[in-house]
């Protein structure tokens, strides 16, 4: 494993967004022309990637995406598809139109009152797709959702927004961490009280792992954190770290050794751990850990900015180790969340 320099973590980086945004994709993983998650977790590090460089292309990118996709919007009244609303508190701060401050409240204010919840309160795991999954709790829901809130707080100052995103954050990891490990299972049954397969699917933990740090950042001096929050972030965070392989990668569930190495998640779990550093979240010495992920993710990153290594749309699955039998393909995410780790490090 060769050390990487600044000037190849921004060319490698520079590539990653080049082949997200290059041309169209017929496939369902790299097709950025829908609205739903795997199209929002590329904007969502789009939108990093700019602030990170303030290149001005990536802006204008996203200024057309949005204006090319919003049509596509209005038909997408689900949690999982919330995820590219999380770029427009920032896209009206950067440019003054008040279409997405406008837009974003009204998704905000529907997710307040009309979301379906499960008996916990939690946001229910709905999707595009034509499944249904009643009283499910999944992780990605921080990411997907709970994030957007936050961000929609700070711009409006409004601390209904922030509060719901705290109790979302809270309800999330309390149903969900692993009292024994500090690491988080897949998803919760709040109906039948159990998590599933109780697969410690590492993607999962990396949507929560990236996006603590982000909420934490947007409601600071909004609302107080709570402290139950943050220390129950830590556990999470310094139990990943034991299954770390010493490759920098995580297994697609990490505590099977025999699973192969999974890049998003593996990407996903480092950004959190250099977010939560950025963010006073998470010590110092967590830092090489995430460097050797960054060394992993470029290894497994083409030339031309592919990312390897990304296994395909993952519900919960009904066994551990039906999880090992996923397809390994190009996705948005991959190529996002691999992003948002080097644009850390830029």
């Amino acid at each position: 494993m060769q050390p990487f320099t600044l000037d190849t973590v921004r060319t490698k980086a520079e590539s990653i967004y080049q082949y997200m945004t290059e041309k169209s994709y017929a496939d369902w993983g790299m097709d950025i022309g829908q609205w739903d998650w795997v199209p929002g977790v590329g904007v969502i590090s789009i939108l990093r990637y700019y602030e990170q460089t303030k290149d001005a292309k990536v802006l204008d990118y996203l200024k057309n995406w949005t204006e090319t996709y919003r049509a596509k919007a209005e038909h997408v009244k689900v949690i999982n598809g919330m995820a590219p609303y999380a770029i427009y508190p920032s896209l009206y701060e950067y440019t003054g139109d008040s279409y997405y401050k406008e837009a974003a409240e009204q998704i905000g204010n529907w997710m307040l009152t009309e979301a379906p919840r499960t008996r916990e309160g939690a946001f229910e795991h709905t999707v595009t797709e034509k499944a249904a999954f009643p009283e499910q709790v999944w992780a990605d829901t921080i990411f997907m959702a709970v994030l957007f809130l936050a961000r929609l707080a700070r711009v409006t100052k409004n601390k209904t927004y922030a509060e719901e995103a705290l109790k979302q954050t809270e309800l999330h990891l309390r149903l969900l961490q692993d009292p024994a490990t500090g690491v988080l299972f897949h998803g919760w049954n709040c109906a039948e009280g159990h998590h599933m397969s109780a697969a410690r699917w590492t993607r999962a933990n990396a949507w929560v792992a990236v996006g603590v740090p982000e909420i934490y950042k947007e409601l600071m001096g909004l609302i107080e954190f709570p402290k139950e929050i943050v220390e129950n972030y830590q556990r999470l965070m310094n139990g990943l770290l034991n299954y770390q392989a010493p490759n920098g990668l995580w297994h697609t569930v990490m505590d099977q050794k025999s699973f192969y190495y999974e890049t998003s998640g593996s990407a996903g779990i480092a950004c959190g751990i250099l977010s939560g550093i950025r963010q006073g979240l998470l010590g110092k010495e967590l830092r090489p850990y995430a460097v050797r992920s960054v060394e992993a993710v470029m290894e497994q990153t083409e030339y031309r900015g592919k990312v390897l290594g990304v296994s395909g749309g993952t519900p919960v699955m009904p066994t551990i180790e039906a999880y090992n039998t996923l397809e390994i393909i190009p996705t948005l995410y991959g190529q996002g969340l691999a992003l948002m780790l080097l644009s850390e490090m830029i």
